[in-house]
């Protein structure tokens, strides 16, 4: 069983994926982190404005080395929605991507071309959105609990300028598939968002 789920920053999406891996058993691969460990390389060695570089960067990543709690810092965000326009860092990162999803066992994925471009005959696909103002004030609280210090106009100013450089790139935006169901969380607690996430899941499976 394959499930595709895809979405905004700060909209949810990993949380599900997670939950919903948790309840079927199967491996998930949070996709964003791909991203956030190349802008993180980029940033500690002086390359982020290096096109090529990055590229390079991703086709030596090591995915054993991913270390989600480091990566989760605003301006590893940052770097990352800026890597990710990039198609040769996509391309790097297509395969990789590909052979998680090939599992025997199945998988769960999470990102923003995971419907789209990685698993695009996933059996299940959820697209997971909420209003930017929502997903401000989730980052903002996330980043408050980590000690960062920031304000929440800065990271809805954030959300604002990623939502348009991950929607208006050229290589794998960010879009809907035709098939894919919408979930808006705006008004959802993490519960209620979860069992929305499973029964969308569990009817597309009874289809089948």
């Amino acid at each position: 069983m394959l499930i595709a789920i895809d979405g905004p920053a700060a909209s949810g999406k990993g949380t599900l994926a997670r939950r919903l891996a948790a309840h079927y058993r199967l491996p998930h691969l949070d996709t964003g982190l791909l991203y956030r460990a190349v802008g993180a390389q980029c940033l500690a060695r002086g390359l982020l404005e290096d096109a090529a570089a990055s590229a390079d960067i991703a086709r030596a990543l090591d995915t054993d080395m991913l270390d989600p709690d480091a990566l989760r810092t605003a301006e590893i965000g940052e770097a990352a929605s800026r890597v990710a326009a990039r198609p040769d860092v996509r391309a790097a990162l297509l395969d990789l991507q590909q052979r998680f999803a090939a599992q025997e066992r199945g998988a769960v994925l999470d990102g923003r071309d995971i419907g789209t471009v990685i698993c695009p005959s996933a059996d299940a696909k959820l697209f997971v959105t909420a209003t930017p103002e929502v997903r401000a004030e989730r980052r903002f609280r996330e980043l408050q609990g980590r000690g960062e210090i920031t304000s929440f106009e800065a990271v809805l100013e954030d959300i604002r300028k990623r939502d348009a450089r991950d929607s208006g790139r050229s290589a794998a935006p960010l879009t809907q598939a035709g098939d894919a169901t919408t979930l808006d969380t705006t008004a959802l607690g993490i519960e209620e968002a979860f069992a929305a996430a499973l029964a969308v899941v569990e009817k597309r499976l009874s289809s089948r």
